[in-house]
């Protein structure tokens, strides 16, 4: 831990995964987070859903209501808080309850003191001294449902909700337009001669046509709402007297489209009922609309009140955790199982290991164009539970083998609640896991390669065999012998032939080489070989897990990460469990195979091989194959020019 001065205030900073990160030590630092240079922060700004963290916390302390926490509204957190609190280190116990005596003798500290005594008189609990987040949901539950009660109330006496006030205006502004074409109805049904009298005469029109209309729409508002022509309903679509139309629209939207919705016209029945509706209304208008207007206004006080004091519990639970996975990365690296950080979303099991490191995804398409950017070797996975939930995890493979890993693979995925989920791998990022593996991968790559190269050729001859066989049934004259042709074959040969030799030559030549070393020499030289073929694939990825880091995974899930996030090869092997197998002394698995016999003859023909290479090595170099007829030029030299006794 070392300490470091940022302006006026004493910072400490420890290096936490290879990074220098703040230390969060106690309240007096939550306190000063507001003059923390931005450029230390390890996170800049991260969605308020999609990890495990109380969503309702983040919702409180984005104070835009944008979707996003950021610097400023963290800051504006720890300061409020540690002003509201007379001891601002019980921040760190992350409790869900305190002490009324907590509370500072600031206006900020009384004012959430009052908000928490009130949530307290709800309740009816007055009494106590200790307030907790259950008491705040508790007030808020209650204030809910007297809520609920006004609006039941309410919707008795508002026929058409909110929109019943306008809906009376409207019905009042046409009532005697209504009501007077119902009673030409009904005349003309008395007297159907009368008809045509009490409809608008053509005279009337004639009389005002050479006239500009719209000065005359005081005149066209006396004439009938709709034509008479013996009907005895109002129509609810075309042919309202223009000067009447939008009167008429606004009426049919607030009231008749919701009574008949289907309906081409009503009856004056129907006009009636509508009108009746309103009886209970204005009654209700005249005596306690004020008197609940009041009441809802008193409970949005209250409401406002015990929000206040339920963001402030909700905060002092939960900020300092906030800190430890935004500030710096405390929860990440301690590896302690109770406090795993907010991103870690649970535990897959797959192919006889535990990845701990599993994130949500919340955009696989930022994912993929991101992830091999990370270094690390990752499997994403659509998993879905037994309640019908579903969603998609970026797992990382940071120790243990991985060929046995491959798309479509089934494995099991518990969250944080320990629900379980049937889990598919759908993609696998691959990188580099360990610089051991990474020893043969060059010989695993050049297997594979053999293998696809074999199988095609294999799968081209099958497909030409059946190819032929099918031509050969459909011209049974395709299948006569052909001669062979010595003259057409006699290049190809002499091509192989040319070739076998030059590798026989070129035999010959190594194993001259390696006859005149030493037998260590040989032994160094196969060592360099290998380390030739390897050394390139184990270097690479060395650098790879120097520089494996989670902070484009996040980036892809909506955080604005400001510093490495580093998963280093030691740290690694703690994300990623194996199953360790006992020890097997007492049996022997029946049903195990033996291993094929050329495999056996490969087996000892490589082992005589070598261990005749190292002692014709040794005895070459001591000049002890005389019997055979062989002799070392060096040693011989030496024995002919030495001295006689």
């Amino acid at each position: 831990m070392k300490k470091k001065k940022d302006k006026n205030y004493p910072w400490e900073f420890s290096i936490v995964g290879g990074v220098v990160r703040v230390a969060i030590r106690n309240g007096e630092d939550i306190a000063h987070l507001p003059e923390l240079d931005q450029k230390l922060w390890t996170v800049l700004s991260c969605p308020t859903s999609g990890f495990e963290f109380d969503e309702t916390t983040l919702n409180l302390m984005d104070a835009n209501q944008d979707g996003k926490i950021h610097v400023n509204d963290v800051t504006a957190a720890a300061t409020w808080l540690t002003k509201v609190l007379r001891k601002p280190n019980d921040l760190l116990k992350g409790e869900s309850s305190i002490h009324l005596s907590g509370f500072a003798d600031t206006p900020e500290g009384q004012e959430v003191l009052n908000a928490c005594r009130a949530v307290l008189a709800k309740t009816g609990e007055s009494d106590k001294e200790v307030i907790c987040l259950e008491d705040a949901a508790k007030a808020l539950g209650i204030l809910a449902k007297e809520s609920a009660a006004i609006r039941q109330a309410e919707e008795k006496v508002l026929p058409y909700g909110e929109d019943t006030q306008a809906a009376l205006v409207a019905v009042n502004t046409l009532k005697a337009k209504i009501d007077d074409y119902f009673l030409r109805c009904r005349l003309a049904a008395f007297d159907a001669e009368s008809t045509a009298t009490l409809d608008v005469s053509t005279k009337r029109i004639e009389a005002i046509s050479e006239r500009n209309l719209p000065d005359c729409m005081d005149e066209i508002a006396a004439y009938p709402l709709f034509r008479i022509n013996g009907s005895s309903t109002m129509p609810l679509g075309r042919g309202v007297n223009p000067a009447w139309r939008d009167a008429f629209n606004s009426l049919k939207s607030l009231v008749f489209d919701k009574d008949f919705p289907e309906a081409d016209s009503i009856s004056e029945t129907d006009w009636n009922n509508i009108q009746s509706k309103f009886a209970e209304y204005l009654k209700w208008k005249e005596t306690v609309e004020k008197e609940t207007a009041e009441f809802l206004e008193s409970q949005k006080v209250e409401a406002d009140t015990f929000t206040l004091a339920d963001k402030f519990l909700h905060l002092y639970r939960d900020f300092y955790k906030f800190l430890n996975n935004f500030v710096t990365l405390k929860d990440f690296y301690s590896r302690d199982p109770q406090n795993l950080a907010v991103f870690q979303a649970g535990k897959l099991f797959i192919d006889q290991r535990c990845l701990e490191l599993c994130i949500r995804v919340s955009d696989m398409g930022k994912q993929i164009a991101v992830a091999s950017k990370s270094n690390m070797f990752i499997l994403y996975c659509d998993c879905v539970s037994k309640q019908g939930g579903r969603m998609t995890i970026a797992a990382a493979v940071t120790d243990s083998e991985v060929s046995n890993l491959h798309e479509g693979q089934n494995a099991i995925f518990y969250d944080r609640n320990g629900l379980d989920w049937d889990a598919t791998v759908i993609k696998i990022v691959e990188n580099p896991v360990s610089v051991p593996q990474s020893f043969w991968r060059p010989y695993r790559k050049f297997a594979k390669w053999c293998s696809e190269k074999l199988n095609s050729k294999v799968a081209a001859k099958d497909d030409a065999l059946l190819n032929m066989a099918g031509e050969v049934e459909a011209d049974p004259a395709k299948a006569a012998p052909q001669a062979f042709d010595i003259a057409k074959f006699a290049g190809i040969f002499a091509a192989i032939g040319m070739a076998l030799g030059f590798i026989l030559d070129a035999l010959v030549g190594v194993m001259d080489s390696l006859a005149k070393m030493p037998w260590y020499g040989v032994i160094l030289v196969f060592a360099a070989l290998i380390l030739v073929i390897s050394a390139p694939s184990m270097i690479l990825t060395w650098i790879k897990l120097r520089k494996r880091s989670l902070s484009p995974i996040l980036n892809a899930n909506g955080w604005a990460i400001n510093s490495r996030i580093l998963v280093n090869s030691r740290f690694g092997m703690t994300l990623t469990s194996i199953a360790k197998r006992p020890k097997v002394v007492i049996g022997k698995d029946p049903y195990s195979e033996e291993p094929p016999l050329w495999k056996k003859i490969l087996g000892w023909f490589i082992f005589i091989a070598v261990v005749a290479g190292i002692a014709f090595g040794i005895l070459y170099h001591h000049d002890k194959l005389h019997f055979l007829g062989i002799e070392n030029p060096k040693v011989t030299a030496v024995c002919s020019e030495a001295p006689a006794e």
